[in-house]
């Protein structure tokens, strides 16, 4: 990469990112203060030591011309669908799933990583294809790969992260011009697959569901426990909220998982709907810089790897608030860059990375 290239390098968007994770790095110090379990593992140092490795991958990604994530997307392809594979026999278990890959020094999702692997295939695959998109052939080939690994996320069982590489395939089918006719199959389809997928749910997957359609407000244990300390949370908040530390929800550990899952509960509790509505605006800032950035792209490629990145990020943002606000069923997916959780850290880094590849590689940006 010339270092010419690097005066068309988005500070904004990394400056965005950054203010996020240390953000993060400071509420899940506070969400686990008193925790003694999180605090021996070094919960904090773990999350701190991953938000370094990701800024080095943004450089490291920035440098490499994207075009060669072509290939390198396809071997990733393999390293995680095997991985994925893997998973499904010797994973490790949590909450209903078999999810994680025990690596000595930390717990692998390679689930994380397979969104930026679908995301990279499916922008290859589009790219190539965008004239042959009117024919309902291409769009089944487009569904081959991504589904591959939609298979072994879904019997691990991860439902959410199974609908986020759906959701991200099929943003990337919608860009690249898909006619009406087969928009209206797909909203038939996306209609009539919940009753169809039903019976085929895990136990704990129906009760979320259950408990978001009938919520139980006497309720005292499991989801439904958590879903009611999540509402008092965000309302102990208030405008301007209780302070940095100072959350009663939060302190004294009746929010459940307070540092990940429901973490904007803890952030609307200690900072108020005025500090939860700053950190949503400099998400949405972020995927409006993504979504420059492919107007910006000199080739579809590039276009298709930024509306993948946007996808990931607005999808994940709107269904993780909307959980903490009890306006959609509870899920496992993070916060783009506050939930604690170092693969899910890495791979969006990752994903800023590619971003600014794309960037770097055509005119000069304008605020």
């Amino acid at each position: 990469m010339r270092l010419s290239n690097w005066r068309h390098f988005d500070f904004w968007l990394l400056g965005a990112v950054s203010i996020l994770i240390i953000f993060s790095i400071a509420m899940i110090d506070s969400a686990i203060a008193g925790n003694i379990e999180l605090v021996e593992n070094n919960t904090l140092g773990r999350q701190i030591l991953f938000a370094g490795a990701g800024f080095i991958v943004i450089a490291l990604v920035t440098i490499l011309d994207y075009h060669v994530w072509i290939t390198i997307g396809r071997v990733l392809y393999v390293i995680v669908g095997g991985f994925l594979a893997f998973i499904a026999v010797g994973g490790e278990t949590a909450f209903g799933a078999a999810r994680w890959l025990d690596v000595g020094f930390a717990l692998v999702q390679p689930s994380e990583l397979a969104k930026i692997t679908v995301v990279i295939i499916a922008a290859d695959f589009f790219a190539h294809n965008q004239d042959k998109i009117a024919k309902f052939l291409t769009v089944i080939r487009s569904a081959i790969l991504p589904f591959g690994l939609v298979f072994f996320v879904i019997i691990q069982p991860d439902l959410s992260t199974s609908i986020v590489l759906l959701v991200i395939w099929g943003a990337l089918l919608f860009a690249s011009g898909l006619r009406l006719q087969h928009i209206l199959i797909f909203l038939g389809l996306g209609t009539v697959l919940p009753f169809i997928s039903w019976p085929f749910l895990e136990d704990y997957q129906k009760q979320r569901v259950a408990q978001f359609i009938f919520p139980d407000e006497t309720a005292r244990f499991g989801e439904e426990y958590n879903v009611l300390q999540s509402q008092i949370t965000v309302g102990s908040g208030g405008l301007t909220g209780q302070g940095y530390r100072q959350g009663s929800q939060v302190q004294l550990r009746f929010l459940k998982v307070r540092h990940s899952d429901f973490i904007f509960s803890a952030i609307a509790e200690e900072f108020g709907f005025i500090g939860s509505v700053i950190i949503i605006l400099i998400l949405f800032f972020i995927i409006f810089r993504i979504l420059r950035a492919a107007q910006l792209s000199y080739d579809t490629f590039g276009s298709m790897i930024c509306y993948g990145i946007a996808t990931l990020i607005a999808f994940q943002t709107v269904v993780n608030i909307g959980m903490n606000l009890t306006l959609l069923p509870v899920t496992g997916l993070p916060l783009p860059f506050i939930s604690q959780g170092g693969s899910s850290l890495i791979s969006l880094m990752l994903g800023i990375g590619l971003v600014e590849s794309v960037i770097a590689r055509h005119k000069v940006l304008e605020f």
